[in-house]
């Protein structure tokens, strides 16, 4: 049997997606820019579900940056809880909203390097508002994405930075933005981190690692 180069099994990959994913809403719920921003800071080291169980409680006090300027850091810190790391999360979601007022009028910037330079905004972040609420092509790689990858021998990445320029030179630039949620949506249904049956999983079964079955 030929040996798939990796854009020929990215190519295989794309299929199955589709396929299994032909729609992909965002999992974090939202309203626009800003909420989508606070959700994805807030969903670092957290589940969707329990950001999508938070998010209500704190966007009914303060859905937009100058409601959300006013509230003290210790109310949204008490709010968002429990999705961890509320300390650190709290006093980002409360300085990007000063700055969205001083700098954007209110806005959220449409540009990596300005989202980027906000507390508690890293790549991932930026990358996840700049593709789902701007629509400009990116490849969010999370840890869930990074180990998928290295998986489908995709890439031999170490970090989610390597992972995410491989990713980018094997799937079609126009594809990004789906493909980003199409392996998301994937990753939870048949290819988790624990419990994995790489025999029975669409993708790992055809281009899985060979040490995935041993």
């Amino acid at each position: 049997m030929k040996k798939l180069s990796r854009k020929e099994k990215a190519a295989a990959i794309i299929d199955i997606l589709e396929d299994l994913y032909p729609e992909t809403p965002i999992p974090l719920q939202h309203k626009d820019p800003y909420t989508l921003l606070i959700a994805v800071l807030l969903s670092a080291q957290c589940t969707d579900e329990r950001v999508n169980k938070v998010t209500p409680f704190l966007f009914e006090k303060a859905d937009n940056p100058e409601e959300m300027a006013l509230l003290e850091v210790d109310e949204i810190k008490d709010i968002i809880r429990p999705c961890g790391l509320s300390p650190r999360k709290s006093k980002a979601i409360h300085e990007l909203s000063k700055i969205l007022l001083d700098k954007y009028r209110g806005e959220v910037p449409q540009s990596f390097e300005a989202l980027e330079a906000l507390p508690g905004v890293g790549h991932k972040t930026a990358s996840v508002v700049m593709s789902q609420a701007f629509g400009v092509p990116a490849f969010p790689v999370d840890t869930h994405i990074h180990r998928l990858a290295h998986r489908w021998t995709l890439s031999t990445g170490k970090n989610v930075e390597k992972t995410e320029a491989d990713l980018k030179k094997v799937f079609p630039r126009g594809l990004w933005n789906k493909l980003h949620l199409q392996i998301i949506y994937f990753g939870r249904e048949y290819c988790p981190a624990r419990g994995h049956n790489p025999s029975v999983c669409p993708i790992c079964s055809k281009y899985g690692r060979k040490s995935l079955f041993k």
